[in-house]
């Protein structure tokens, strides 16, 4: 089966490398969701009133961005925001992306911020996306936003003690 849907796939799927905005989404009107009990933090820099990470390192960035005083705002996706990417996965089939942080570093630049822990083989594929994504986001973006993306390693992060966003994509970018 799966050698039938490798083949289909290879003959089928194609990835044309560019963004539709299909709708923007204001993270503002975004609507309440329950989640289970987990740790969070209470953010000063976010319109949700808290940060549930899905790990130790997600929450533990979370709280540094919340922290930085070189960003305007900050967000951690959740099942409301309904912000995805859609890329063509290892098994060259259609998947859906979901980034892990939106950064407002000021009005005109925004990042858009990958952590990763241990990683898999969708994971280039996955940045590949991003950075092509963000390079046609910023050259269709009629208020002239520009989109840049940043992949954190865990690794990488633990090897830094940084202070600010700015050290980070020095670190990591």
């Amino acid at each position: 089966m799966e050698t039938f849907k490798t083949a289909i796939n290879a003959l089928t799927v194609r990835d044309a490398g560019t963004t539709e905005v299909r709708g923007l989404i204001r993270i503002s009107k975004t609507r309440p969701f329950l989640v289970k009990e987990q740790a969070y933090i209470v953010p000063k820099k976010s319109v949700f009133n808290k940060i549930m990470g899905d790990n130790g390192f997600e929450l533990e960035m979370a709280g540094f961005l919340d922290s930085c005083s070189d960003n305007v705002s900050f967000i951690k996706k959740s099942q409301s925001t309904n912000f995805r990417i859609e890329y063509q996965n290892a098994d060259r089939s259609n998947s859906n992306y979901y980034p892990d942080f939106i950064v407002k570093r000021t009005e005109n630049e925004i990042w858009v911020v990958e952590t990763k822990g241990r990683e898999d083989l969708d994971d280039p594929l996955k940045w590949q996306r991003l950075r092509q994504w963000c390079d046609d986001a910023t050259a269709h973006d009629e208020a002239g936003r520009k989109f840049q993306p940043l992949f954190v390693r865990q690794e990488a992060w633990e090897a830094h003690h940084l202070t600010n966003f700015g050290q980070l994509v020095s670190a990591c970018g």
